[in-house]
């Protein structure tokens, strides 16, 4: 078929234009996030930690004998999705379960001795990360986008 007359011929795009997409603040939280999670990934992978078990060790460091319940609450993780996780943590030896204090139907779940040695390196890790990857952010600014970020999710 030929074409129209009146059908204008594409011209090749040479400068992408995104000015509309980095207005929108999720477009800019979800491109900051994935710049440092490459590098979180590629720092962390020594110690075995995918960011999901990164931040569920590092609850569990700082809140011995937290719950399963409290750790999908606090993470937002499903719990179906929780169940595999912990089981892994748990065959590396970086966790165990103990009765819970009060609720004899809860479970509190504690950092072993080489999981609070993993967790102070990785964590130490962690934070080297976040400072390279917002290496063009004074201190304050990197505290103040910490605190205006959590203003939209806490």
């Amino acid at each position: 078929m030929a074409r129209s007359k009146a059908t204008p011929v594409a011209s090749p795009v040479e400068q992408v234009d995104t000015r509309y997409l980095q207005t929108l603040l999720g477009y800019n939280a979800r491109r900051a996030a994935l710049s440092i999670i490459g590098v979180f990934l590629e720092r962390l992978a020594v110690y075995d930690l995918r960011p999901v078990d990164f931040s569920v060790m590092s609850v569990i460091h700082h809140n011995p004998g937290v719950t399963s319940r409290q750790l999908c609450a606090t993470l937002s993780i499903l719990p179906p999705n929780l169940v595999g996780l912990i089981q892994s943590l748990e065959a590396r030896g970086l966790i165990e379960r103990q009765p819970h204090p009060t609720d004899g139907r809860a479970v509190g779940l504690h950092p072993t001795a080489k999981g609070v040695s993993l967790m102070q390196q990785a964590e130490v890790t962690a934070a080297e990360v976040e400072i390279d990857a917002s290496s063009k952010l004074t201190p304050h600014q990197r505290q103040t986008l910490v605190q205006l970020l959590q203003k939209i999710y806490l």
